[in-house]
């Protein structure tokens, strides 16, 4: 059953109103029709199953028929922030990372990164990258939209940790070294509700400054197992070991 995210916040309310591109693809699209069921999440979370009541020239009417009483969410807030990366990584990132349950994506210029941010493109891209997020949180049955930041600098960067319970560093160094309990180290630490920031380098990786001033800032700089991952794998690997952890394990 197709799913679709309102900008409308929940106020105990048993109707709602779509309308905007989700109204062209309801209509024209899936071809639906009055009496035809569909998912409808609140921007507050709320969901539930709707039933089409009637359909306008430009909106959809829908009667909330059975609210969802299970969460799909993970029960801790994951942030992911990575190094800029080339070619549509970003975009797989964003749209693995949301079926995977990751709340929020922080793009960041490192110094190793090879893309250059162009700020009059920046609405066209954000814009383009809050809509890979949202279809795929459609897909993955999600209850809530992460959010999506525009580039950070490095120092904001740094200083967006000081907002986070636990904080780490994906660190090739440290997989080489043999280091293999550090991001299970803070999973296990992490109670539910947690806040969570985890951190990837570029394609070049961190250079050593950037390592320590990581560190410097409360960062551990952990390990992803012994093998090696590109920076588009790397994240999807941390957020299935935060799956396994809060969700498969317990």
């Amino acid at each position: 059953m197709q799913r679709y995210f309102i900008n409308e916040p929940f106020n105990g309310q048993t109707t709602a109103v779509i309308s905007g591109t989700d109204f062209h693809h309801i209509t024209r699209v899936m071809r639906m029709k009055q009496g035809d069921p569909l998912y409808v999440v609140f921007g507050s979370g709320e969901a539930g199953i709707g039933i089409i009541e009637g359909i306008r020239d430009a909106s959809v009417e829908i009667r909330i028929a059975q609210w969802e009483k299970k969460s799909n969410e993970l029960p801790v807030y994951v942030t992911i922030a990575s190094g800029l990366p080339k070619g549509d990584k970003w975009e797989w990132i964003i749209q693995k990372g949301t079926e995977l349950g990751a709340s929020q994506f922080v793009p960041f210029i490192a110094a190793r990164s090879v893309v250059k941010w162009e700020e009059k493109k920046a609405p066209r891209k954000l814009e383009r990258w809050k809509k890979i997020a949202k279809e795929a949180a459609e897909q993955s049955h999600r209850q809530k939209l992460p959010e999506i930041s525009q580039p950070f600098s490095f120092k904001q960067l740094l200083a967006l940790g000081d907002k986070f319970d636990h904080r780490a560093a994906a660190y090739e160094e440290a997989a080489k070294n043999g280091e293999k309990s550090g991001l299970a180290h803070m999973l296990s630490s992490a109670e539910p509700d947690s806040r969570i920031l985890l951190v990837f380098g570029p394609e070049g990786g961190f250079e050593e400054e950037e390592t320590e001033q990581l560190q410097a800032h409360g960062f551990d700089l952990v390990g992803l197992g012994p093998r090696i991952l590109r920076t588009e794998t790397a994240p999807l690997y941390a957020l299935s070991a935060v799956s396994y952890h809060f969700e498969l394990m317990r």
